[in-house]
């Protein structure tokens, strides 16, 4: 469960992947479409693999693996009834108007949270990375609120599902949503320290 080198094979086929995925999210999305927790994950685990690090590769399992289940959860489900996505999070999928190769791109959130467990596995959990990833995700929400308008509604910060929410000012639901974060963020360092700590017993 310690540090251990990473598949040179790996790490060059996740930097060919990024190396083609971001020039076409940036033409079609746009430049702060990478500040969604997810696209922050990919990019903060192709760093993790090279530098071989283990505080970032924890951080990044900490900030989305979670959600990123859920993300192929509603997707495996939206396949069986085919566009119709149960918890809202991935309609954009099924959206003609986005690119096909574009779409296609985007299922790399299938296997992220498996490859961000398996980063953890290779080189080891931080048990502090959580604490790090709330500065981080706190600062990537701050950024994301500033910059955010009703057709660029990243991370939710301004309304759930994407839409922009009016049933409390802006600033309550921004810091619904920094708390929400928060716990989810402690409840997956609780969960992976808790289950590391199993796997090492004798």
């Amino acid at each position: 469960m310690g540090a251990g080198r990473l598949p040179q094979g790996f790490k060059w086929g996740y930097l060919v992947f990024v190396l083609v995925l971001v020039p076409v999210y940036a033409a079609v999305h746009g430049w702060f479409n990478f500040l969604w927790f997810s696209n922050v994950a990919l990019l903060g685990g192709l760093l993790a693999s090279w530098l071989e690090s283990r505080r970032i590769a924890s951080m990044m399992l900490v900030a989305v693996v979670l959600l990123e289940l859920g993300w192929v959860l509603d997707f495996l489900l939206s396949m069986v009834v085919w566009g119709w996505a149960p918890l809202g999070i991935v309609h954009y999928m099924f959206n003609p108007d986005i690119p096909l190769f574009v779409r296609l791109l985007s299922l790399y959130h299938l296997p992220l949270p498996f490859v961000l467990i398996w980063l953890v596995w290779r080189l080891g959990y931080d048990p502090s990375a959580w604490r790090y990833m709330l500065l981080l995700g706190w600062g990537i929400l701050l950024l994301t609120y500033w910059l955010a308008d009703a057709d660029n509604n990243v991370n939710w910060v301004l309304g759930p599902g994407g839409q922009v929410q009016e049933w409390m000012h802006p600033l309550a639901w921004l810091a619904v949503v920094m708390a929400v974060c928060m716990a989810v963020w402690w409840l997956t360092h609780r969960l992976v320290g808790g289950l590391l700590l199993r796997l090492r017993r004798p």
